[in-house]
Order: C-alpha cells, then sequence, then structure tokens
C-alpha cells in the first residue's frame, strides 16, 4: 500500500509560499479529531513581512485601470469555480456548496463595481466662483483583514474585495480553527492574475497577532470581525497609528445582500478634491 503524502500547508505572501519566521505550527483536526495538517503559526515578524510585501505590490496595483482590475477579479471568481469541489471540500460545513457559490458571486459583483464605483462615490460640486469643483477617489493603501471563525471563505473574501477592487493592497487573517480553505485560496492567488502581494494571506494565533495589526503604522486601514474586547484593543491600537477601523460584530450574516454595497468600498477611499478654473 503506497503511503499517503499530505500536504505541507503554506502562507501567501508576496507572491510566494511562505512558512512562519519561526517555523511554528499548531494541528489542524477534523470534527472527529482526526489530523489534517499542521498549519503556520505566524508572528508580529510575518505581519511585518506581508506589510512589505503589500507596499511593493500597492502602486502597480493601485495605478492599473479599473477595467483591468475588474478582468483580474473576474478571472479570480473562473478560477475558484475551476476548484469549486476541492473549495468545499476544505471549507467542510453542511452548507459549503452554498458558501463556495456565494463568494464566487461575490467576486464577480465587486469586479463588476470596479469601473463604476467613482461614478457613485465621487461627485461634480457646485461652488460660487468661476470654478470647476471635482471630488475623486484614491485608494488608501494597505488594509488590514481579520476574519472570522465561521464563514472562512465567504467571510474572509467578503472582507477582502471592497478594499483590492479600488486599488489597496491587503495583508488578511486567516480563521483560527477553519485555516484551510484560506491555504487553498492562496494557491487560486498564486495562478491567477492578481500580482504577488496585493493579497497577502496569513494564519496563526489570533490574540497574539491582532495587537500588531491594531498597532502597524504603515497599515492605513481594518476591515476586522472583532468581539467587544478585540475591538477595544483595534480601536485603542488604531488612535495611536491613527489609522480607520472598520468592525462587524461575530454575529454578522455573511450571506446578507448588505455586503454587496458599493458603499462598502468607500469605508477604504480618501477623497481628493480637484478645482479647476473656468474661462481666461
Amino acid at each position: 500500500m503506497p503511503l499517503p503524502i499530505t500536504k505541507t500547508p503554506k502562507c501567501y505572501v508576496g507572491g510566494k509560499f511562505i512558512r512562519s519566521e519561526s517555523a511554528r505550527t499548531y494541528e489542524l483536526r477534523d470534527k472527529d479529531d482526526n489530523f489534517i495538517a499542521h498549519i503556520p503559526l505566524c508572528t508580529r515578524k510575518d505581519v511585518r513581512n506581508a506589510v512589505e510585501a503589500a507596499a511593493k505590490a500597492g502602486p502597480g496595483w493601485a495605478s492599473r485601470s479599473p477595467y483591468n482590475r475588474a478582468q483580474i477579479l473576474y478571472r479570480l471568481a473562473e478560477m475558484l469555480e475551476a476548484r469549486r469541489e476541492e473549495m468545499e471540500a476544505a471549507v467542510a460545513s453542511k452548507h459549503a456548496d452554498r458558501e463556495v457559490r456565494e463568494t464566487i458571486d461575490r467576486i464577480v459583483h465587486f469586479a463588476g463595481w470596479a469601473d463604476k464605483y467613482e461614478q457613485v462615490l465621487g461627485s461634480v460640486n457646485p461652488v460660487a466662483s468661476s470654478h470647476f469643483n471635482f471630488t475623486v477617489t484614491e485608494p488608501m493603501g494597505i488594509i488590514g483583514v481579520l476574519a472570522p471563525e465561521k464563514h472562512p471563505l465567504l467571510a474572509l473574501l467578503s472582507l477582502i474585495l471592497p478594499a483590492v477592487v479600488s486599488g489597496n493592497s491587503v495583508v488578511a487573517l486567516a480563521s483560527e480553527s477553519r485555516p484551510y480553505p484560506a491555504i487553498l485560496l492562496g494557491e487560486i492567488l498564486a495562478v491567477s492574475d492578481l500580482p504577488g502581494g496585493v493579497v497577502n494571506l496569513l494564519t496563526g494565533n489570533r490574540e497574539e497577532m491582532l495587537p500588531t495589526f491594531a498597532t502597524h503604522e504603515h497599515l492605513r486601514a481594518l476591515n476586522a470581525v472583532a468581539s467587544k474586547a478585540e475591538a477595544t484593543t483595534l480601536q485603542q491600537g488604531a488612535a495611536e497609528s491613527v489609522k480607520r477601523v472598520k468592525l462587524h460584530p461575530s454575529k454578522t450574516d455573511w450571506h446578507a445582500k448588505d455586503h454587496d454595497s458599493p458603499f462598502a468600498i468607500r469605508d477604504f477611499l480618501e477623497a481628493k478634491t480637484v478645482w479647476h478654473p473656468i474661462g481666461g
């Protein structure tokens, strides 16, 4: 009988697969307590490395045309569709088929907004002088994402998509108890058209990593699912490092159509006002 060879899961950072900087891991087991894999236990240094990768990739991604970003996200949906059964097995829940199907739909939905959100969120402003006055949007930079334990795929991408569709890059911490969908997502991203470093996926102990996400000065915003205690830590750390924080309660319904709103994109944009004189 051949010896089974199990996959060695790795995190996806800067377009490469990495083990934790500390080389630590934790065991992932199924509901029957059967061993599945050793998952990387990332550290604060891994967060810093991921932020550096996101900083390198960010300007190039932000300079892409909205149409091109839409094409790339749509291609990601196609690739997830091609590995749908494998992802359903990774999600490993009673409603895994629904979670994967709705995740694909949400990617397509935000891909469609890539070249349209500016018309909704930007504006032409009336002013009492001989000027045209425009408000246009710009990406903020690097966004930190903290995914919940439940809905390890749908919630994770629902938090990532509003940030990347407008040209931001992301450093995300996956579900601690159910990290395997994020591991598989990293494999899909690696062979997609999304430039390496735009989305960086880490695994590990949430309690250990959360303070670094809160205080890291190069993270310009956080999109996080948090308990009341975690929310306090995030808000205090964000106040010190002057970052925007978007918090979602632990009992968020990720299937709700609220998460398809283009106004989720607005949370990770900055507004720039431009004045242009009229006539001579």
